[in-house]
This record gives structure tokens, C-alpha cells and sequence, in this order.
């Protein structure tokens, strides 16, 4: 989930450039957040059917998922660079050829890989969220781009929405490749209207951008969270083997990072005040919200009489995650007021606080159908609030010129947290099964919600000793002091 708070300078389009209508422009925005928005939310409650479907465990379908987040880490650093190296056409173009096909793969293929290739595409591709802060920016002037702005974060709420309830309402009368078949179709006709209605400008940069590193960032992660699910199936020199790699490969990246003109986190705006912890808490929102939609989707659709469970389907498992896409939508309005105030880390220890009360509710309160909507509410109006104080930070300190750079550092740092907290879940839901039907042990997600609520205060810890280092109040003249 992208959040539309950057404050950068309106370039001018070029003089043969066709300047678009205002009306057509924002509405293809808004398209464009929409469905990229739900991309993210409609695989999750379909996990546990791709799983009966192609005989896998609970490891191998969330993979699934954690593919997903993965490429999304990937299309955030990638995806608003090439927008200025190349141009807002061009780079269109190429996110919705990554979501078509990204689509079509599981489709066509019918498989357990060709879902985990799909996932990454659709997760790459998925990023392309981020470009309408570059073309609006770009073409629109004064008032027009904070009404396209509003619309904009009305339209990742739609989004959600719109994912949390699309995937099990097409499943449920259709089937899995229908459903993949319309998610192409759909990004088709974006990517067309796109091409139609965004207009054609010259490159804002001419500098390289660095696909290596970014390449090297996703492997040794997945080497990491790799070793960290498959802990209890695989050998232990196996196991070791990988994270060894991954962390070796991590080292050697960050040094090699340091001193590249092409770097992926540009470490001077690390250091600038708040920056490393607005982007940890980026992480730690995304790893809260990918444990949240896991838990719920395996408890909610685990068969009643295993003992638990409620036995819903993908469209019901939705519908209870129904306020937790609500909630966001409305705790964006309100976070985006607070952090217009000047107090955007204020509104991330403020999220953090709301997430763990709708959490630890979930921890001891999650056998009965209300009491998912409860908690529901409380986290995604928490992560929401939490999402608007991570991204703003660095937009309130880093230069002009690096606002795609930072929004893409938070982005890529929230995809990372997704895929370990996706990671995380996965890890505990395995650690004790049920003899001979294999699904883990009621007691399992009580501890996966508790492990969750520990994640959060860590963004509380981290905050709070940021403020003891600056000494004073966690403000926006603070931050830009």
C-alpha cells in the first residue's frame, strides 16, 4: 500500500508534449491505484484453496504470497526510477506487461510453480502504484494535484476493499484460472488507458539505476526468510547452507552498497534525523499486516471439525477482513490531517499503539465470526495511521530531487516486512501439527498474534530511542531541523 503524501516540485511537461485532460488523467490515477492496491490483498484468503488445489503445505502456499511482497520489494526500488530515466509512458507500459503476465502465468501454467513465477510478476508489476505520484506531479498544477491526491488515497482504500472481497467472490463462482484471467484482463485495459491518456515527455534523468543491487537485496532476503520457513522439513546442513548464504550475501551487499554511485538505499539519507526509523517502521507495518492476513485466512478457513476453526471460504475469510479494509481507508483521512499538522512520527507511535490493542484482542478473542471484525478494525486502522507517519518522515527531510528515492526506500522496506512477517506465520503454523491431517495446533495462533504484538513495540522502541538521541519532540520542524 503506497501513501500519497510526497511533496515534490511540479516539473513542466515538454513543449511537445499533448497536455492531457485534468478529469481523464485523474481517473486513470485512481484506476491504476485501485487495482495495484488490490493486487496485494486478494491472494492472501485464496492461499488455503491454491493449497487443496495443488496438494501443498502450509509453507509452500504462503511462499506464494511471500513471492508476492518480494517482487513488490523489487518494483519499489526499480519502478519510480525508471519513470525519470526513461518516461511515465514507457514505464507503464512496462509494469502492465509485469501484471498481464504476471496473470496469465498461473492461468495458462495450472501450477504450484507457475503460481510462485506469477506472484513475483504480479508483485513487480504491483508497484507501478507508485507512478501516479510521478505523472500527476508531472502535468497537473496547483489545486488539481491535491484534489488528485485526495482521490488517490480514496482509491487504495477502494483497493483494499475491492482485494479483500474480489479474489473469493470470483473463486467462489467461477474458478482460480477464471480469476487470473480477469486479473489480466483488467490490467490489459489499465495498461491501455494508460498509453491513451498519459502523454509522452522527455527523461528527467539520464543516470543509471541499479538493478544489480536490487537484484542481490531480494536473493540474499530470500535466502534468509528461505532457511527460516523451511527450518523442519529440510536437513540441517541444507538449512544451514542457505542462511548462511543469505547472510554472507547480506554483508557483503551492504559494503558493496556503501560505495556504489547506483546504491538502492541511498545511506546519506539513512542518517538524516528519523529516516532509518520511519523505514524500520515501514517494515514492521508491513510484517504486522502480512501476519494478520494469514493468521485470520488459516484459523477462519481451517474445516470446523478439526476442532477449531469456522470453516469459511475465501469470500467469507474476506468479508471478515472487510473492516480492516474499511478502517484504512478511514484512518488515512484522518493521518493524513495529523500529519499536515507536523507530527508524522507522533502519528507512527500512535498506529503502533492501535495495531498492538486490535492484536492482542485477537490473541485471546478469534474462535467467534464478530470478534474478527473488531479486531479487524483496530489493525488496519492502526497500520494505516502507522503507514502515513513511516512514508511522510522521509519526505520531510530528504531533498527535492531524492522524493522518489525515499518513497521508494519505505516501499521497498514495507515489502520486506511483509515477506518476513509472511515468513514468521508461516514458520509457527508449522512448528506443531495435528498428527496425520497436518494443520497446526489451535494454540499456535494465539502465539503468532502475541509474537506479532512484540513486533509492533519494537517500532515504539525504536522511536523512542531515535528521540532520546535528538532530545526534543518527535515534530515535522524537529525532524527538518
Amino acid at each position: 500500500m503506497t501513501e500519497f503524501t510526497e511533496s515534490v516540485d511540479i516539473p513542466r511537461a515538454d513543449a511537445t508534449s499533448v497536455t492531457p485532460r485534468r478529469g481523464a488523467l485523474i481517473a486513470i490515477a485512481a484506476l491504476l491505484a485501485t487495482v495495484t492496491n488490490a493486487v496485494a490483498f486478494m491472494l492472501p484468503p485464496l492461499l488455503p484453496l491454491m493449497q487443496q488445489q495443488f496438494g501443498l503445505g502450509v509453507a509452500a502456499s504462503a511462499w506464494i504470497f511471500t513471492a508476492l511482497t518480494l517482487g513488490g520489494g523489487a518494483g519499489f526500488v526499480l519502478l519510480p526510477r525508471l519513470t525519470d530515466v526513461l518516461n511515465d509512458r514507457t514505464t507503464s507500459l512496462l509494469s502492465g506487461g509485469f501484471l498481464v503476465v504476471g496473470a496469465l502465468v498461473p492461468a495458462i501454467g495450472d501450477s504450484y510453480p507457475a503460481l510462485l513465477v506469477g506472484s513475483a510478476l504480479l508483485g513487480f508489476g504491483g508497484a507501478a502504484q507508485l507512478l501516479p505520484l510521478s505523472f500527476l506531479r508531472r502535468h497537473l498544477t496547483g489545486s488539481a494535484v491535491a484534489t488528485a491526491v485526495s482521490v488517490l488515497i480514496m482509491a487504495t482504500g477502494s483497493g483494499t476493499v475491492l482485494g479483500m472481497v474480489g479474489g473469493g467472490l470470483t473463486v467462489k463462482y467461477l474458478s482460480l484460472a477464471s480469476f487470473f484471467y480477469i486479473l489480466a484482463a483488467a490490467f490489459a485495459v489499465t495498461t491501455v488507458a494508460l498509453l491513451i491518456i498519459v502523454p509522452s515527455s522527455r527523461p528527467e534523468s539520464s543516470g543509471r539505476i541499479g538493478i544489480l543491487g536490487t537484484v542481490w537485496l531480494i536473493a540474499w532476503v530470500t535466502a534468509v526468510l528461505l532457511a527460516l520457513t523451511q527450518g523442519l522439513t529440510w536437513s540441517g546442513t541444507a538449512i544451514l547452507a542457505v542462511l548462511g548464504a543469505g547472510v554472507v550475501g547480506g554483508v557483503v551487499w551492504g559494503l558493496v552498497q556503501r560505495k556504489s554511485p547506483t546504491a538502492v538505499f541511498d545511506i546519506q539519507l539513512l542518517k538524516k534525523p528519523l529516516v532509518t526509523p520511519a523505514c524500520f517502521a515501514a517494515g514492521i507495518f508491513g510484517a504486522i499486516d502480512a501476519a494478520f492476513l494469514l493468521l485470520v485466512t488459516y484459523y477462519t478457513q481451517t474445516p470446523a471439525g478439526v476442532g477449531y476453526g469456522l470453516g469459511v471460504d475465501a469470500l467469507g475469510t474476506g468479508l471478515l477482513m472487510l473492516p480492516f479494509a474499511l478502517m484504512m481507508f478511514v484512518g488515512g483521512k484522518a493521518a493524513e490531517r495529523a500529519v499536515q499538522k507536523g507530527r508524522p512520527a507522533t502519528v507512527l507511535v500512535i498506529g503502533t499503539a492501535v495495531s498492538v490493542v486490535g492484536l492482542g484482542w485477537l490473541a485471546f478473542a478469534h474462535d467467534q465470526r464478530w470478534q474478527y471484525l473488531v479486531g479487524a478494525a483496530f489493525v488496519g486502522l492502526g497500520s494505516r495511521v502507522g503507514y502515513s507517519g513511516a512514508f511522510a518522515v522521509p519526505q520531510l527531510v530528504v531533498p527535492e530531487d531524492k522524493a522518489g528515492m525515499a518513497a521508494g526506500m519505505a516501499g521497498t522496506t514495507m515489502a520486506i516486512g511483509f515477506a518476513f512477517g509472511s515468513a514468521v506465520v508461516t514458520t509457527l503454523l508449522t512448528f506443531d501439527t495435528i498428527p496425520k491431517i497436518g494443520l497446526p495446533k489451535e494454540y499456535l495462533y494465539t502465539v503468532g498474534y502475541e509474537v506479532t504484538v512484540g513486533l509492533s513495540l519494537l517500532v515504539l522502541v525504536v522511536t523512542l530511542i531515535s528521540r532520546l538521541r535528538r532530545g526534543g519532540e518527535l515534530t515535522a520542524s524537529s525532524v527538518e531541523a
